[in-house]
């Protein structure tokens, strides 16, 4: 097994520089997809269907990516050739995205873009595991939620700022130039800060050489990476199986918020009828929302450095449970926010939460798997990510009208209990990793 140096501070920033990018794209898409197909003709209770392009991709792809990466030695490595194509081909699809004429070319897109999104990322999760000692990856994970949070401020703010700054007027389609604009520099920025770690950043060659040759020519490939998953997730170890749970509760509640929050805030705050009778107010009220977004992702990155620094004072579960309450509780807030502004205390709640969400199971689970297959398993981990918004997606219109009343905020409160529970089911976890750190730092190396 490799001794792994330690990296300095920025040599981890360098490496986790591209989820910014990455992060920029995906914050563009959270904020404006559903106001987006709203424009383009879309029925709000089929919302839901029109965002599957995420979770089914996810599904799909990232455990696909995440065996083959483990099989790939290039000289650009082992990660790094994922996060260009799929960075190059996230670009054009974001570009491209505000320009779509009709319902059906959006959705296309979103399925594209969502697509290569996830070619990038899964990677990137596996690089941290792969670059860093234990007792750094828990930094290394909390640096990606802090480029996250700026990411998907930006992201956020941009159409608000933009049409604070004078952009007003809307194309053929309905759709504002503001949100084109966003697209656009959301296009070549995303491409702009991969490259950054893809040339700033080195990886670890595999430990055996011949072996892994050896390997990359056993059989079909397809068939024999296939195989891999499915043995992935019959072996897959205990505290994995105990996060499963956490993050099914956890990835319900978040497209809640996503696709309705924008539109919870134009309707129960704003006072919008819809985007055709009252389009002023449902503009303001769904670019408040993204504000807002932008608003939770500061706190995610003012907070992001505060976790290691918990995490070592009490514990990553511990951290994690009170992040995730507090986020439950923040999102059930909305629906008492009598203005605007009362929004911003209920996404400081998300924010903390969100920190915690994108670091802390990833540094639970990277200490309970063997690193020969760290790529395979972030990608099957991210399973229990997509089959929430799978099962969020083809319950919530089968609900919409009848349960929750044809309100979007009654979403988000279903959100909000969703995150609770999920902070209950925190304390089923075992995190063998800490217990690594405890038992060398006892024995004295």
């Amino acid at each position: 097994m490799q001794n792994k140096p330690r990296l300095s501070f920025f040599q981890i920033w360098n490496m986790s520089f591209g989820f910014l990018g990455i992060q920029f794209g995906w914050g563009l898409q959270i904020a404006n997809m559903s106001p987006i197909y709203k424009y383009l003709g879309a029925d709000e209770a089929n919302l839901p269907y029109l965002w599957l392009a995420g979770p089914i991709t996810g599904l799909l792809v990232q455990p696909i990516v995440g065996a083959l990466s483990d099989r790939t030695w290039t000289g650009l490595g082992r990660r790094r050739p994922f996060f260009l194509v799929g960075a190059i081909l996230a670009s054009l699809a974001l570009i491209a995205m505000p320009n779509s004429s009709a319902l059906w070319m959006a959705a296309g897109l979103l399925w594209v873009l969502d697509a290569s999104i996830n070619i990038t990322m899964e990677p990137f999760r596996a690089f941290v595991a792969d670059n860093l000692p234990e007792e750094q990856r828990t930094l290394g994970f909390v640096m990606q939620s802090f480029f996250i949070g700026i990411g998907q401020t930006l992201a956020n703010a941009l159409p608000f700022i933009l049409t604070a700054m004078g952009v007003v007027g809307i194309m053929a389609s309905g759709i504002p130039y503001s949100t084109l604009i966003a697209f656009t520099v959301g296009g070549v920025f995303f491409l702009a800060a991969v490259l950054w770690t893809v040339f700033t950043s080195h990886e670890y060659p595999p430990e055996d050489m011949e072996a892994f040759r050896a390997k990359q020519k056993e059989g079909n490939l397809v068939g024999s990476i296939f195989k891999e998953i499915g043995e992935a997730i019959k072996d897959m170890p205990p505290t994995m199986k105990q996060l499963a749970i956490v993050q099914f509760f956890t990835w319900f509640a978040l497209p809640c918020m996503w696709q309705f929050y924008g539109l919870s805030v134009a309707k129960g705050v704003f006072g919008a009828i819809d985007e055709k009778t009252t389009p002023e107010l449902f503009q303001s009220g769904t670019e408040w929302g993204g504000l807002m977004f932008g608003f939770y992702n500061v706190t995610c990155f003012s907070f992001a450095f505060l976790l290691p620094w918990l995490a070592e004072k009490t514990s990553r579960k511990t951290v994690h449970i009170i992040c995730l309450t507090l986020g439950g509780l923040g999102l059930i807030s909305t629906a008492f926010a009598t203005n605007k502004y009362m929004l911003m205390f209920g996404m400081a709640g998300l924010g903390i939460a969100w920190t915690s969400i994108l670091a802390m199971p990833y540094v639970i689970l990277a200490g309970a798997i063997k690193p020969e297959r760290m790529g395979v398993y972030m990608g099957v981990f991210n399973l229990f990510i997509v089959i929430p918004q799978v099962v969020m997606s083809f319950l919530i219109p089968q609900i919409y009208d009848g349960l929750l009343g044809g309100k979007p905020i009654n979403v988000v409160i279903l959100g909000g209990i969703s995150m609770l529970i999920a902070a209950a089911t925190v304390f089923i976890v075992k995190d063998v990793g800490a217990a690594k750190i405890e038992g060398a730092a006892a024995g004295g190396h």
